[in-house]
């Protein structure tokens, strides 16, 4: 079993400080990288949620954010008001009134223009958040997000095996070929020989030797075996339990197998040989680009 890393999820869960959300979103990358979002003063929780997430999530890019909806809080802190610094305005407007002379008495629509008579209140901005909740939250995002990369990563698995398939059948018409162009080229060889030498007779034991020297520049026996251990490798990796992180290790040997597509196709040395090469790249290249996003 494989994983993606394109996932998402979300737990959310009431307090009294009001209504707690995290939210999860992970992309590919080529280790566990996170970024946290937090509210204001919230910070000294983003190790508990990065702690909490990483045993559901071995690699990516890791988005958390953090949100708290006080709509919704049993406890409302409202702005405090500054009567000393009211009552210094109030005595200030009186003056200004008695030295100008002017009319009317200073009230509450006066004073309401001065807005730093109003304090927020000094309270812990974390008050009724409790950091095992918010662990709590960031586990059950990390498992519904884990859920989420599990069934991408079985789709994943269903289109790579097709073209582990798609493959194994060109390696087929490869290992088939592959004899048969040697004896062509050498029946080829020997009538023109033939025509060269004016229908003299071909000396076979010579003809024999440039065929054996041919058949070991063009040999690509060792290159299919090695192509077919690593699709069965790699068909290991897919049937695996998920107890680990296997996006490396494809990666590995897609490349590896690309480098055996690249020498049979160098030495292929016949048309047919080389479309089946090509096709097998960029069955290849496919397989590459899903890999990427392998966990």
């Amino acid at each position: 079993m494989i994983r993606s890393m394109t996932g998402w999820g979300d737990a959310e869960r009431d307090c009294t400080a009001g209504r707690l959300r995290l939210e999860v979103k992970t992309v590919n990358h080529r280790y566990f990288n996170t970024s946290v979002r937090t509210p204001s003063g919230f910070d000294r929780f983003e190790k508990p949620i990065v702690d909490a997430l990483r045993p559901h999530i071995a690699r990516g890019h890791v988005n958390a954010a953090l949100t708290l909806d006080r709509s919704t809080a049993t406890v409302q802190h409202g702005p405090e008001v500054d009567l000393e610094r009211a009552r210094g305005y109030r005595a200030a407007l009186e003056r200004l009134r008695d030295e100008l002379e002017l009319p009317g008495e200073p009230d509450l629509g006066m004073l309401l223009r001065f807005p730093d008579i109003f304090q927020a209140p000094d309270v812990d901005r974390t008050a009724g958040v409790e950091v095992e909740l918010v662990a709590t939250l960031a586990d059950e995002a990390g498992a519904a997000c884990r859920a989420m990369r599990e069934a991408e990563g079985a789709r994943l698995s269903a289109d790579l095996g097709e073209r582990l398939d798609a493959i194994a059948t060109r390696l087929d018409v490869v290992e088939e070929r592959a004899p048969k162009r040697l004896v062509e080229h050498r029946d080829r060889l020997r009538e023109a020989v033939r025509e060269l030498a004016d229908q003299v007779e071909v000396d076979e034991e010579r003809l024999a030797r440039e065929i054996a020297y041919l058949a070991e520049r063009w040999d690509i026996n060792e290159e299919i075996v090695r192509f077919r251990s690593h699709i069965e490798l790699f068909r290991e990796a897919l049937a695996g339990d998920g107890s680990e992180p296997v996006g490396k290790r494809l990666s590995f040997l897609s490349q590896e197998m690309h480098r055996e597509a690249n020498t049979m196709g160098s030495k292929a040395n016949d048309a047919e040989l080389g479309q089946a090469a090509i096709a097998v790249k960029e069955e290849l290249e496919r397989i590459r680009e899903q890999v990427e996003n392998v966990e």
